[in-house]
């Protein structure tokens, strides 16, 4: 936050009461930067994380859906064959994330 610019103070001295106002209010400022400033990026990046992975979820289930339909159409037989045709692929799919589910031992 920009302190407003004062105009210059004749006297050598200056006025110690706006030196140390300033001096607080610098020193404020800082510690609220350092701690607060952190804080709320850290809530932030949380947040919008969130709101991405639902946005994510939801648009993995809308391109489902419509993978159905359009197999739906092109597929002969009635929607079991579009619904058979997902069930090998994605059950294919999660057999070879399941055979790597554990990491390699190291020796």
């Amino acid at each position: 936050m920009a302190a407003p610019s004062r105009p210059p103070d004749p006297s050598p001295e200056g006025d110690w009461a706006d030196q140390a106002a300033d001096t607080v209010v610098r020193v404020v400022d800082t510690v609220r930067e350092k701690t607060t400033g952190q804080l709320l990026t850290a809530a932030r990046a949380i947040v919008y994380g969130i709101i991405g992975v639902f946005a994510g979820l939801v648009a993995l289930i809308v391109l489902v859906i419509a993978l159905i339909r359009m197999l739906d159409v092109y597929l002969p037989g009635d929607v079991w064959s579009a619904y058979l045709l997902l069930g090998v692929v994605f059950s294919a799919g999660g057999l070879i994330v399941w055979r790597r589910r554990y990491a390699p031992e190291v020796p």
